[in-house]
C-alpha cells in the first residue's frame, strides 16, 4: 500500500508537483504561498517562494522594490541610509543631507575627518595655509578676509616687527614715534633700563629715563646742584644764565623764598631785602 504524500493544508497529492518542506509537513506552492510568505513593504504584494528576500527593520522587500527613494537604485547589494521613512542610497544621501567641502566643492562623507568654521566645512586635507599651502589640521590658525593662515606664516607676513630687534610682535608691545617695540626692547638709551609704564622723555628722537635724561641734558639748580627735569609738576625760577628749583630759589643767608618776591644778586648769592640793606 501506497503512503499518503499530500499538502498538509490542501490535502492534494504532491506527487509529481513542485512543494516545500515546513516543520509540520509539506506544502504545495500555492498553500506555501499564501500561508507563509510575507507581504512586500513597497509593493504591498506577496513575496513568493521564488523570489529573493530582503528583510530591513522589520520590513520586508521583493528585490526589486529593495531601491533609492530618489535615484530609484537598487539597494540590494549596496550601501545605505535611512532617513525617516526614506531608503537612501549613500550618493543620495550625501547629496542631501552632507554638506561640501568650500575648496574642492566635493561631499565631505560622514564620519570622514572635516574642519567646520564661521558655518563653512572643508575636508580636512583641504583645509590649507594660503601661504605655505599645508594643512592647518589641528593646529591654530588667523583667518584674513577669505585667506586663512597658519599662525607661523601670518606673523611672518602681517605682524608688526619690533624697531629694535626686527622681530615679530606678536602680543603686547610699545609704540613710540608711531613705531612698534617689544616692552623689553623700549630702553633708556642712556642707562637700558625698560622704559614701559614709566615716565620718559626724548633727546634727538631718543628715549631717555628721567634721571639719565637730567644727568645728561637737564638744567642744574644752583643752589643743589641736582638736574631740574620739570616731571611731576616741578617749576624753576631762571636768572640769567643761572636755574633754581623753586623750592629751592631762597635767600643765601636767611633761607626766606624769594619766589615771587624781589631779590638782589650778590655775586653766586641772591638776597632778601632785608638781607641786603646789611651790605
Amino acid at each position: 500500500m501506497t503512503e499518503c504524500f499530500d499538502c498538509d493544508n490542501c490535502k492534494e497529492s504532491l506527487y509529481g508537483r513542485k512543494y516545500i518542506q515546513m516543520d509540520n509537513g509539506p506544502y504545495c506552492i500555492p498553500c506555501y504561498d499564501a500561508h507563509f510568505a510575507n507581504t512586500c513593504d513597497e509593493c504591498k504584494e506577496l513575496i513568493g517562494h521564488d523570489c529573493r528576500e530582503l528583510y530591513y527593520e522589520d520590513r520586508h522587500y521583493h528585490e526589486h522594490c529593495f531601491r533609492c527613494f530618489r535615484c530609484d537604485r537598487s539597494l540590494a547589494d549596496e550601501p545605505f541610509t535611512c532617513q525617516g521613512e526614506e531608503l537612501l542610497c549613500n550618493d543620495c544621501y550625501c547629496s542631501e543631507f552632507s554638506s561640501k567641502c568650500i575648496a574642492c566643492e566635493k561631499t565631505v562623507m560622514p564620519g570622514s575627518r572635516k574642519l567646520e568654521y564661521n558655518g563653512q566645512t572643508w575636508h580636512e586635507h583641504c583645509f590649507i595655509c594660503s601661504s605655505c599651502q599645508q594643512p592647518i589640521g589641528s593646529r591654530s590658525f588667523i583667518p584674513d578676509k577669505t585667506d586663512y593662515y597658519c599662525v607661523p606664516c601670518y606673523e611672518s607676513k602681517f605682524a608688526p616687527r619690533c624697531t629694535r630687534c626686527k622681530k615679530t610682535l606678536t602680543k603686547g608691545g610699545v609704540t613710540y614715534r608711531d613705531e612698534p617695540w617689544h616692552k623689553e626692547c623700549f630702553v633708556c638709551t642712556g642707562c637700558k633700563t625698560p622704559l614701559a609704564g614709566q615716565q620718559f622723555t626724548s633727546q634727538d628722537d631718543n628715549p631717555y629715563c628721567i634721571k639719565c635724561f637730567g644727568n645728561l641734558y637737564a638744567k642744574k639748580c644752583s643752589a643743589c646742584t641736582k638736574p631740574i627735569t620739570g616731571f611731576g609738576g616741578g617749576k624753576y625760577v631762571s636768572f640769567e644764565d643761572r636755574h633754581w628749583h623753586h623750592n629751592c630759589f631762597n635767600c643765601t643767608r636767611c633761607n626766606t623764598s624769594l619766589v615771587g618776591k624781589g631779590f638782589i644778586p650778590d655775586n653766586d648769592e641772591i638776597l632778601c631785602g632785608d638781607c641786603s640793606s646789611d651790605l
